[in-house]
């Protein structure tokens, strides 16, 4: 497999990720450009910290949550730093940086958080 592909099926499964806990990634692209328009630059751990995950959905999904605000030029990778998060073992995690402040408030105002009743219609729905 070539990184092309490899780069390719890594975005299809980010996005079907994306979609079947769709609620809870934008609640970590959420609380990703919060953190960002607060300090400036955030980390995976800063979003796992922020989003209140039911102990039934893989926080994984919330690997979707960067992607498309990085596409879209809102915000960037700035490097890397070791995670805290202890069961990460110090790996390896993209440093994100805010690069369109307008931007990212205008996402977040057009990206409202859904409430808990809507979640769990969503959850219904399959």
């Amino acid at each position: 497999m070539s990184l092309a592909e490899g780069s390719i099926l890594k975005d299809v499964a980010l996005a079907m990720l994306a979609a079947a806990r769709r609620v809870f990634v934008r609640r970590g692209r959420r609380a990703l450009l919060l953190a960002l328009l607060e300090t400036g630059r955030a980390t995976a751990d800063t979003v796992y910290a922020k989003v209140k995950m039911p102990p039934d959905i893989d926080p994984r999904c919330l690997g979707a949550v960067p992607g498309p605000l990085a596409k879209a030029g809102i915000i960037r990778s700035v490097g890397f730093t070791k995670s805290s998060r202890r069961h990460r073992h110090a790996s390896p995690i993209q440093v994100w940086q805010l690069v369109d402040r307008g931007a990212a408030s205008e996402w977040l105002a057009t990206h409202p958080d859904q409430p808990e009743d809507e979640l769990e219609q969503l959850e219904y729905q399959g």
